[in-house]
């Protein structure tokens, strides 16, 4: 998609309202962390992580991993054109693609960004759903690349929940916020479509499973 002259400057002057309120907010939480080890431990290993996470927690997601050069897929569309520009300033590369169109050319992208040492990151169930049912393009990285999975969840005390399809939460100014970051899934390489079906169903009980451990955290 291409987007229009007034659609450019319409997401830059979303971008530019948009990140100094989103680092307002964000110097206001209080963070729990469970897990946080496993992203440096993998990169002493010499390799890089791929981050997994549910699209309804993009917002506080940007607010913990930023300015540690993780690379996202973001859509060609409009809104992923002003989502983009944010993240950028919070310190993210784009490979720019969705699973609905461009996905194959974005996930060259994320291979070749691993391959020059950067750690990526995927809303496993972007960019229109169905909510949290996982898309393949993580497991098939991973098992290309050699690279681990690290499923991550974060959940908040107080938040209000987005009219959207992803029903996006939005911590409340003073919130807690639990992140439980799970162990790293290894996938086999060069995996088959079976392979692939199995490597998705585990993201999916991992993320599940760290959901329940975050709610947890904040009792």
């Amino acid at each position: 998609m291409t987007l229009t002259r007034k659609q450019r400057f319409e997401a830059a002057a979303i971008a530019a309202i948009g990140t100094p309120l989103i680092e307002a907010l964000g110097a206001t939480y209080d963070w729990r962390e469970h897990g946080a080890e496993h992203f440096a431990a993998v990169q002493r290993e010499g390799r890089q992580p791929i981050l997994a996470l549910w699209h309804g927690r993009i917002l506080a997601a940007t607010l913990y991993f930023r300015d540690r050069g993780v690379v996202a897929i973001t859509s060609r569309n409009f809104d992923g054109e002003w989502i983009a520009r944010i993240m950028q300033r919070f310190g993210y590369g784009q490979a720019r693609g969705s699973t609905s169109r461009g996905g194959p050319r974005a996930l060259a992208e994320m291979k070749r960004e691993m391959a020059a040492g950067r750690p990526v990151a995927f809303t496993v169930d972007g960019p229109r759903g169905p909510v949290r049912a996982a898309q393949p393009g993580a497991v098939w990285l991973a098992g290309i690349t050699g690279n681990p999975i690290l499923p991550f969840h974060i959940e908040a005390s107080s938040f209000w929940t987005v009219n959207s399809w992803d029903q996006h939460q939005v911590p409340k100014p003073g919130s807690r916020l639990a992140i439980a970051i799970g162990e790293p899934m290894v996938i086999a390489p060069s995996p088959d479509a079976e392979a692939i079906r199995r490597g998705v169903e585990a993201v999916e009980h991992r993320l599940r499973d760290l959901e329940q451990q975050t709610r947890a955290m904040l009792e």
